[in-house]
């Protein structure tokens, strides 16, 4: 178990009020009660169902959106999105501004601490970010900080990011992402992955809620933050309690019975269907920013890198024959009842700059397959055929209908006799560790967009240093990605991200499939649902009350 920061809080102001703070402890009832609390909340309790499982909850050491599910609602941020807005404004901070092209600087607000009652300055953001940086989990959101160069606290509520290029325009964006939780210095390890317990024990959160009782994986209990001063504002409940299913049949069956009060990822197309006819329940709709995709392994798939018959060309080949074999449609429809439409680039429809930059490259060139075009690729490549490609899927993350988009995809690949897929499966928390260390030469993976900004559907992506560890390196790409983040003009920086789009869509990093909607659903008596199901992508508890 990893020892906390040894160093302790370097304070700018008064000592003695920071040390008289350290010894107040908050937050520490037991925890799974399902009896609401009576403080100035006065919602009661909320019951949350979701089989979208948490990896760890430091936030060096996941990104992905089970585990953001749960930072979302305990650790504050610098910046946040206001509830029906996808833009960011200041949560912990009175102002956040650019003072110098290459300098951020944030003011906190006076008096912030954390539950535990250990005061929350400026040094705890300089920790934080200087964590995120040093740690560099292969699992961590710390390529998002691709821009940053150093943190200075200057004053206890002073914080100045220096970056390396300047005007970035998504900087602000980032600190409200995977990669800005707050931490507090005094419980989390500076060089090292701190472990659940440790955080939860130290009661380490300032967000809108406190967690009371954490089973991982099975239960973690919430209490509302009365000492929460950020952009969000109190909750609208006292008590939520988050139950995690491996099933989604028996999610979808403890909501109909009204054993939870809310269902939210993942519920199977056909499953939403259904309940859609359920006078007992409602089936709330918001707008969509996932994507599922296939990745490749640039080092391990059929002809990378590292396999004994490497070949370059012989690997984009096959890339390309997989591109030109996928019928999304016939997933989006089959598997997914419409929910989730086709898509043909990197960028969702909707967010400023999407292109559908694969539809004229690959398949027919309206969308659809084309095996005759698929086998000239191969053949003109000198690959021998059928391919054996490795393939992946996640059994227990993406929801229950994973399964059925894998087989489809397996089938159309081999109905041609150009592929032999052997399709596996792993749970979610062994996957996203093997994902990331080669083991897996082609896999599936979805994205819940950290922020609602073209970038953040290609920065983590196709940077040389990036979160799917997939080896993909493009230069051209890079200095592109760099350059669209840091262009004031709109009209400039949207042709710059079409660009980026057009090239990879070449390289085929990674194969896009489909862009769904976000769906809850809740009993009769929930309100609230459609507060939180919007474009900022985060599910908050805060916003759900009963009755």
């Amino acid at each position: 178990m990893t020892s906390a920061s040894t160093n302790g809080k370097r304070v700018f102001a008064v000592a003695a009020t920071a040390a008289a703070a350290a010894l107040v402890l908050a937050g520490c009832s037991a925890g799974g009660s399902t009896e609401g609390s009576t403080n100035a909340a006065g919602g009661g309790t909320i019951i949350i169902g979701t089989t979208d499982l948490v990896t760890v909850l430091d936030p060096a050491g996941s990104y992905d959106n089970g585990s953001f599910a749960v930072m979302n609602q305990v650790f504050p941020f610098l910046m946040n999105t206001p509830y029906g807005s996808p833009d960011v404004a200041p949560d912990i901070a009175t102002s956040a501004e650019f003072t110098a092209p290459t300098e951020y600087t944030v003011t906190l607000k006076p008096d912030l601490k954390f539950v535990n009652g250990n005061a929350l300055t400026s040094s705890d953001v300089k920790f934080t970010f200087d964590r995120q940086i040093k740690i560099n989990d292969a699992n961590g959101p710390a390529s998002l900080l691709y821009n940053l160069d150093s943190v200075e606290a200057k004053d206890d509520t002073t914080v100045v990011f220096h970056l390396k290029q300047a005007n970035d325009q998504i900087f602000p964006q980032i600190l409200s992402s995977p990669a800005g939780p707050i931490v507090d210095e005094d419980v989390f390890s500076a060089d090292a992955i701190t472990p659940d317990k440790d955080i939860v024990d130290g009661h380490a959160f300032a967000g809108q809620y406190d967690i009371t009782s954490y089973d991982f994986n099975n239960l973690v209990a919430y209490k509302a933050n009365p000492d929460y001063k950020g952009l969000l504002g109190a909750p609208k409940n006292d008590v939520v309690n988050v139950k995690y299913y491996t099933d989604a049949s028996n999610l979808k069956l403890e909501v109909q019975k009204g054993d939870i009060d809310v269902a939210w990822r993942s519920l199977s197309a056909t499953d939403i269907d259904s309940l859609r006819g359920d006078k007992n329940v409602q089936v709330v709709d918001g707008p969509g920013g996932e994507t599922r995709y296939i990745v490749f392994n640039f080092n391990t798939q059929p002809y990378g890198a590292t396999t004994a018959e490497a070949d370059p060309a012989k690997a984009l080949a096959v890339r390309e024959a997989a591109a030109d074999l996928v019928d999304r449609s016939e997933i989006a429809k089959q598997v997914y009842k419409d929910t989730y439409t086709p898509l043909y680039s990197y960028v969702p429809a909707g967010l400023t700059g999407a292109t559908e930059s694969l539809k004229p490259l690959y398949g027919d060139g309206n969308g659809g397959p084309d095996a005759d075009k698929a086998k000239a690729t191969l053949d003109a490549a000198g690959v021998t055929t059928p391919v054996v490609l490795n393939l992946q899927y996640s059994n227990d993350h993406y929801g229950p209908s994973s399964g059925d988009e894998y087989a489809l995809i397996k089938s159309q690949l081999e109905s041609t006799g150009l592929f032999t897929v052997n399709l596996q499966t792993t749970e979610w928390v062994q996957y996203s560790k093997d994902r990331s260390s080669d083991v897996y030469p082609a896999y599936q993976l979805g994205w819940f967009p950290d922020y609602s900004d073209a970038d953040n559907y290609l920065t983590p992506f196709f940077l040389k240093e990036n979160f799917l560890k997939n080896h993909y390196d493009n230069p051209e790409v890079n200095d592109l990605i760099l350059k669209q983040a840091v262009t004031p003009d709109a009209t400039e920086r949207t042709g710059l991200i079409e660009q980026i789009q057009d090239k990879v869509a070449v390289d085929l990093s990674t194969l896009p499939l489909l862009q769904g909607a976000q769906v809850a659903v809740t009993g009769a008596d929930v309100t609230g649902t459609s507060d939180t199901l919007d474009a900022s992508f985060k599910f908050r508890y805060a916003a759900l009350s009963k009755g």
